[in-house]
């Protein structure tokens, strides 16, 4: 029977945050995720799924739009995220549950804009692993290169439009990872805390070494393309960023979420963007910015040249290569909860919302979101797949931003384990570097972008707003009681 709420209402209605946090409630059953993260795991899984997202390919594209000024680019992009982290740690902490900023949409902007953000979570979640899943192809054949002068030839190894027809690496790559994730989130998060630690190393090994042919002259003409330019590489470089919420995916899997969370995303903004920072002063002294552009394997390649040996730039490869599979592991957990999220809330349908009895783990969604993945990586170019990721990412910031008003407005009593310092200024702040960014983007992006929400207001209207446990709620309260006699 069709619905008799008025549509602007089945728009707007908001799931309360106590029902959220209710249906998260007694984890260890039939179709509940366990509580097994702790701290240092889950900071490791902010970590993980943010180090390595683009900075070990993004300085090819980025370089070239802003010269040496790049590192203003990459400061710029961490003020942004900075900011938007502090928002995601409020929120966090007061509604601890899986689905992100989906979640959070849910509670305080209404059913329809958190469909919306789920979408743009697909982006952020699913084409970013997709992105990733190609760069590892690179660093790959960078190091079968010089471990055993073999070469994976371009049809193989790169997607149309790069030079190839299938890049079998991300397929690979994408099907370990989803058979690690079916094992179990436990088991997920502690291989990912080891690989956390190598990129690190990794990492700090090209600081120390890029450091040794340190040239100021390489930052002479240091804004040579003006503001404008390092405004665009920034755009670009916010895809190395996106991580940071992934820690707040995992909501229903952590101890002490209303603690945990907001500490371990604070911690994965401050190692990120020391990083970040070193690494993009280090390699820009290291090499004039003129040779950034179109560069494979980029920082093992500096290094090889600086030392005129290979094992540095073979010891870099294989990080590289450990690293970006730590960080497609964390992305493809990511997407798979906001899926078991939407599945549990009834916009998509049911059989997301399974969870395996024996791992406590979506298989699911692991298969689905696999497959789709995989195909991104097998058959689209790199640079479509950063640059969507990057415009579905900042939207979905600039929501999260807008929530905390809602939610201090709508629900002051509400318990919160952290808050944002200079509310309410930190909020808008966020709002505002997130338009800045987006307006940075090549207009292409925003054509996929267009397409991609008509696509999910298809889905939304075609299931999701007829079959949300909203809609069932409300017409099982519009029944009339039956009489009698």
């Amino acid at each position: 029977m069709p619905s008799t709420t008025p549509l602007g209402q089945r728009l707007l209605r908001r799931k309360p945050v106590e029902t959220l946090i209710a249906e998260s409630a007694g984890n260890g059953g039939a179709g509940q995720l366990r509580r097994s993260i702790g701290l240092w795991q889950l900071s490791a899984i902010g970590i993980g799924a943010t180090v390595g997202t683009g900075i070990f390919f993004v300085l090819s594209s980025a370089v070239p739009e802003a010269g040496p000024a790049v590192v203003l680019s990459f400061v710029l992009a961490a003020v942004t995220a900075g900011l938007t982290a502090l928002c995601y740690a409020e929120l966090a902490s007061a509604i601890p549950v899986s689905g992100s900023s989906y979640s959070y949409a849910y509670a305080t902007l209404g059913e329809a804009t958190a469909f919306g953000v789920g979408v743009c979570l697909l982006l952020e979640y699913g084409v970013s692993a997709s992105a990733i899943a190609v760069s590892w192809g690179q660093y790959l054949n960078k190091f079968c290169q010089l471990a055993f002068g073999l070469t994976i030839p371009d049809w193989l190894a790169q997607p149309p439009g790069d030079g190839g027809i299938f890049n079998l690496p991300a397929v690979v790559l994408v099907a370990m990872v989803c058979l690690l994730l079916v094992r179990g989130a436990g088991e997920s998060a502690k291989v990912n805390a080891i690989m956390v630690g190598i990129k690190i190393v990794v990492l700090a090994l090209f600081v120390a070494v890029g450091l040794t042919g340190f040239h100021t002259n390489n930052l002479h003409d240091f804004m040579p393309l003006g503001w404008s330019g390092v405004g665009t590489a920034a755009s670009g470089i916010f895809f190395s960023f996106i991580g940071l919420d992934a820690v707040s995916t995992a909501g229903e899997e952590v101890r002490d979420p209303r603690r945990t969370l907001p500490r371990a995303i604070i911690i994965s903004l401050l190692v990120v963007t020391l990083l970040y920072v070193a690494v993009a002063v280090v390699a820009i002294g290291a090499q004039p910015w003129q040779k950034f552009d179109g560069q494979e394997a980029g920082l093992a390649q500096i290094l090889q040249d600086l030392t005129g040996q290979t094992w540095p730039a073979l010891v870099f490869a294989l990080g590289a290569i450990v690293s970006i599979f730590s960080v497609t592991l964390v992305v493809i957990y990511g997407q798979t909860r906001i899926l078991y999220s939407m599945g549990r809330d009834g916009m998509l349908p049911a059989r997301f919302a399974q969870v395996s009895a024996r791992t406590g783990t979506p298989v699911w969604n692991t298969v689905v979101v696999g497959l789709a993945v995989a195909t991104l990586a097998a058959f689209v170019p790199l640079d479509i797949l950063t640059d969507l990721t990057s415009l579905g990412t900042l939207c979905a910031f600039a929501v999260v931003s807008v929530g905390v008003i809602v939610l201090r407005r709508r629900s002051p009593e509400l318990r919160r384990g952290f808050k944002v310092p200079g509310y309410p200024v930190t909020p808008l702040l966020s709002v505002g570097f997130c338009v800045y960014l987006i307006r940075g983007l090549q207009p292409l992006t925003f054509i996929f972008f267009g397409v991609a929400l008509a696509i999910a207001a298809a889905a939304y209207f075609g299931y999701g707003i007829r079959h949300s446990r909203l809609e069932r709620a409300t017409d099982a309260s519009a029944v009339p009681e039956r009489t009698f006699g």
